[in-house]
C-alpha cells in the first residue's frame, strides 16, 4: 500500500477510484453512441469528389488559380461577417445556381457577394455623379429617375444573370436529351447496369454536350453511394427542371419499381422527345411569317415601293413641269 501515500497531485485512493470509474463511464458512452448512432457514408465521399473537382479546376485554370482563391478569400470573408449564408434567399438560390451549373461553395459566395456589392457600388457612383457630374440633363427629377433606376438594375442584376444561365443551360439540356436516350438504349440492350449506362452517356457526350455529360456522370456517381436510388434520380430532376427529364426520372423509377423492360422504355420515352422537339421546330417555323410583318413593314416595303414607284413619280414631276413651262 506505500504506493498509494505517493499519488500525484495530492490524490487519495479514494478520488483516483471515482475518476475512473468516470472515465469508464465516458467511453462505455462513446462505445454506446458510436455504435447506435446511423453513420453517413456521404460525407466522405461528396468530399472526395468536392476536392477532385477542385484540383481538376485548379490544373485547367493553370497561372490563375492563386489570383482566383485570394479573390474567392476575400468574398468569403465579407459574405460570412455579414452572415448572408445562413439566410432564406441563399437556400433558395442554391437550387438556381445548381440549375445553372454552379454547384461549388464558391459561387453561392460569389453571387451573394455580387448581390450586396453591386447595389452599395453603384448607390456611391450614382451618388458621386449626382454631385460632381451631369447626368440626365440637368433636371434634379430627372438624374434622381436615373441614379435610382440603375441602383435597382444593379440589385437584380445577379438574378438576371444566374437565370439566362439556367435557361441557356436548360436549353442544351433538351437539345441533347433525345439523342442521350438513345445511347443509353443501346447500353441497356448491350446488357450494361444503369450506373454503366449513364457513365457510358458521361464519357461518350463529354466534348459535343458538356452540360449534358455533367448530369450524367453526377447522377452515376450519386446512384453509386447514395443509400436509395431514388434520391439520387430526384436529385436529377431537381437540378435540371426540364419536363423532358423528369419523364426520364419517372421512366427509370418505374422500370425499377415494376420490373419493365428498360430498353423498351427509354426508346419509347426518347422517340416521344424527339417528336416533341420536331413539333418546336415547326411551331417556330410557323411563327416565325407573323414574325416577319413587322420587319417587312418597316424595312421592305418604303424602299419596295421607291424602287417601283420613283421612276414613275419622276416622270410625271417632269410632265407637270413641262406642262407649265408650255403655258408660259
Amino acid at each position: 500500500m506505500s504506493w498509494l501515500d505517493n499519488l500525484p497531485f495530492g490524490l487519495t485512493p479514494e478520488q483516483v477510484i471515482i475518476l475512473l470509474a468516470l472515465c469508464s463511464a465516458l467511453l462505455t458512452v462513446m462505445a454506446f453512441w458510436s455504435a447506435l448512432v446511423q453513420r453517413n457514408p456521404l460525407a466522405s465521399k461528396a468530399r472526395q469528389l468536392v476536392e477532385r473537382r477542385l484540383m481538376l479546376k485548379a490544373e485547367a485554370a493553370g497561372g490563375r488559380t492563386q489570383t482566383a482563391d485570394k479573390a474567392v478569400s476575400v468574398m468569403r470573408d465579407v459574405v460570412t461577417r455579414l452572415n448572408l449564408l445562413r439566410s432564406q434567399h441563399a437556400d433558395r438560390m442554391s437550387k438556381k445556381l445548381a440549375r445553372a451549373g454552379w454547384r461549388s461553395h464558391d459561387a453561392m459566395v460569389a453571387y451573394l457577394f455580387a448581390k450586396a456589392t453591386l447595389p452599395i457600388g453603384a448607390a456611391l457612383i450614382m451618388a458621386l455623379l449626382l454631385l460632381f457630374g451631369d447626368i440626365g440633363g440637368g433636371l434634379q427629377s430627372r438624374q434622381l429617375i436615373i441614379a435610382g433606376g440603375v441602383v435597382l438594375l444593379c440589385a437584380y442584376l445577379p438574378d438576371i444573370f444566374v437565370k439566362n444561365a439556367a435557361d441557356k443551360r436548360r436549353k442544351k439540356l433538351r437539345k441533347a436529351l433525345p439523342d442521350g436516350l438513345d445511347l443509353m438504349v443501346i447500353c441497356a440492350e448491350a446488357g450494361l447496369s444503369l450506373d454503366a449506362s449513364m457513365q457510358r452517356v458521361a464519357s461518350e457526350f463529354g466534348r459535343s454536350q458538356p452540360e449534358y455529360a455533367d448530369e450524367m456522370a453526377l447522377t452515376s456517381v450519386e446512384l453509386g453511394f447514395m443509400p436509395e436510388r431514388r434520391q439520387a434520380l430526384d436529385n436529377l430532376s431537381a437540378r435540371t427542371d426540364l419536363p423532358g427529364m423528369r419523364g426520364m426520372v419517372n421512366t427509370l423509377l418505374q422500370t425499377e419499381k415494376y420490373g419493365t423492360p428498360l430498353a423498351q422504355s427509354l426508346r419509347v420515352l426518347a422517340a416521344e422527345l424527339r417528336h416533341e422537339r420536331l413539333m418546336k421546330a415547326e411551331e417556330k417555323a410557323a411563327r416565325l411569317p407573323a414574325m416577319l410583318t413587322v420587319p417587312m413593314i418597316l424595312f421592305i416595303m418604303p424602299p419596295l415601293f421607291v424602287i417601283l414607284l420613283g421612276p414613275a413619280g419622276l416622270s410625271v414631276v417632269d410632265g407637270l413641269k413641262g406642262i407649265g413651262f408650255g403655258g408660259q
